[in-house]
């Protein structure tokens, strides 16, 4: 019988190397054996504070060696607690003999795979020279996707926005010992013609990424807005940009960055360029020009999950 390990989220704080994690998530996209369903997604009545929260419950497969679920809630009013929006935990099974192997705490795992994920998407639609960043949103997400981008591609500089300067300049001040100039801006429009990627991570019903002050050759990274009625993008930005996804099988119906576009008639479905599965494959490119806007939206997906898991796992258990 399997001995049952338990990872915690400080085990995956302090054992994360992007790079590392990157690679693993790329070898998944790229892999024909892993079986990923569509997972289930649950709004349920939060009545303490008028908000729904949300029940995710995500498994994925691959056959005879690593099997997984990921059983997470999100409910966007924590912050008012003192918690965060997202919590849960991740089962680890052996796919072979169906034993439980280990039991992860879910938010540093589902921080550092979203982070892994949109960096991965960079290595293939951000330029190679990109060397500035904006980051819009200073949730837990925030610092994680400052340093995936970093390991991919050459930042010197760094800007940060939220809706709240203290919260700004507190994730400038944890990164404050990285090898790049990290700095609070007072608002999105001042800053945002000036870099070359913008990553946005929030819970905003209301564009915050507006495509008239887009310019050529930028990188988009959507990572928030994960219902349908909620968005980080406007229709000009979708219009200006080349549009990539994590998957087809969830981004074009859980994220109002994409169904919202595809129900007014901004987007067309099958002019969405390729999801991380055509990209890590090979079968489809990325950024074919210096000029070229893209854009990638990413809602999460098991597999991410799964690759991660199993990464951590082993880091665990090989020391």
């Amino acid at each position: 019988m399997l001995k049952i390990v338990q990872i915690d989220d400080e085990f995956v704080d302090q054992n994360t190397i992007f790079s590392e994690l990157i690679l693993e998530l790329k070898k998944g996209f790229a892999s024909q054996n892993i079986w990923i369903p569509m997972r289930h997604h649950h709004n349920f009545p939060n009545p303490e504070v008028a908000v729904d929260s949300t029940l995710l419950i995500m498994p994925a497969w691959e056959p005879g060696k690593e099997a997984g679920v990921k059983i997470v809630t999100i409910s966007p009013e924590n912050g008012h607690f003192g918690l965060p929006s997202i919590q849960g935990v991740y089962v680890l099974l052996d796919a072979f003999q169906g034993g439980v192997k280990a039991i992860l705490e879910a938010k540093s795992l589902t921080a550092k795979r979203t982070a892994a994920t949109s960096a991965l998407a960079s290595s293939y639609l951000s330029r190679e020279d990109s060397s500035s960043l904006l980051m819009i949103g200073t949730g837990a997400l925030s610092s994680n996707l400052i340093q995936a981008h970093a390991s991919v591609r050459p930042i010197k500089n760094v800007y940060v926005w939220g809706r709240s300067k203290e919260k700004a300049e507190a994730v400038c001040n944890e990164l404050s010992e990285e090898d790049f100039e990290i700095n609070p801006v007072g608002s999105i429009k001042e800053i945002i013609e000036k870099v070359d990627i913008v990553s946005c991570a929030t819970l905003s019903k209301t564009p915050l990424v507006l495509g008239e002050y887009l310019k050529a050759g930028q990188y988009v990274d959507l990572v928030g807005a994960y219902k349908k009625d909620m968005r980080e993008a406007d229709d000009t930005a979708i219009k200006k940009a080349s549009v990539f996804v994590d998957t087809l099988q969830g981004g074009l119906k859980e994220s109002g960055d994409i169904v919202i576009p595809l129900q007014n008639g901004t987007l067309k479905a099958d002019v969405i360029k390729a999801d991380l599965f055509g990209l890590c494959s090979g079968k489809k490119p990325g950024r074919t020009s210096e000029e070229e806007i893209t854009l990638f939206k990413s809602v999460g997906h098991a597999l991410e999950d799964l690759m991660a898991a199993t990464y951590y796992h082993n880091k665990f258990t090989n020391g």
